[in-house]
């Protein structure tokens, strides 16, 4: 199991790889904001895991095991901003999923995604909810 670091760092190598041919050490340091030798730190423990192949001053490459957890961590961090939209959260969504996202069990991301789904095929249970917030923030105004 990928720590949360690694998982951050594993998401990044994913989303690069989707939209540049060439993953970088350097480009992974400037997206995380963090200095060059943490990065390569963690490729060293992503490699060692199976996630990556990588050579020293080389170019980054994703393993099928890395390629398969890298989707998974990209889609469910979309699917918790998604839900925290969806909720009406008055928050940072990226910052909150990002936040939320390494502590959440499996199982929790299934009841989440069960929950969109249910709001998606019933738009009316959705507006019914709306509603309610609405009302909800305005009887707190009024406090």
């Amino acid at each position: 199991m990928l720590s949360p670091s690694l998982e951050d760092y594993l998401e990044e190598i994913y989303r690069f790889s989707v939209s540049n041919d060439i993953v970088r050490v350097s480009g992974i340091s400037q997206k995380l904001h963090v200095k060059l030798p943490s990065v390569t730190k963690a490729l060293g423990k992503l490699r060692a895991g199976g996630y990556i192949t990588y050579q020293k001053y080389g170019m980054i490459g994703l393993t099928d095991k890395g390629r398969q957890t890298g989707d998974y961590l990209v889609a469910r961090n979309t699917l918790l901003q998604d839900f925290l939209r969806t909720i009406q959260a008055d928050c940072d969504v990226a910052a909150e999923a990002e936040a939320m996202e390494h502590y959440l069990s499996k199982s929790t991301i299934f009841s989440i995604e069960y929950v969109m789904a249910f709001i998606k095929e019933d738009p009316e249970v959705y507006q019914r909810f709306l509603n309610y917030v609405q009302a909800a923030k305005q009887r707190q105004k009024g406090k």
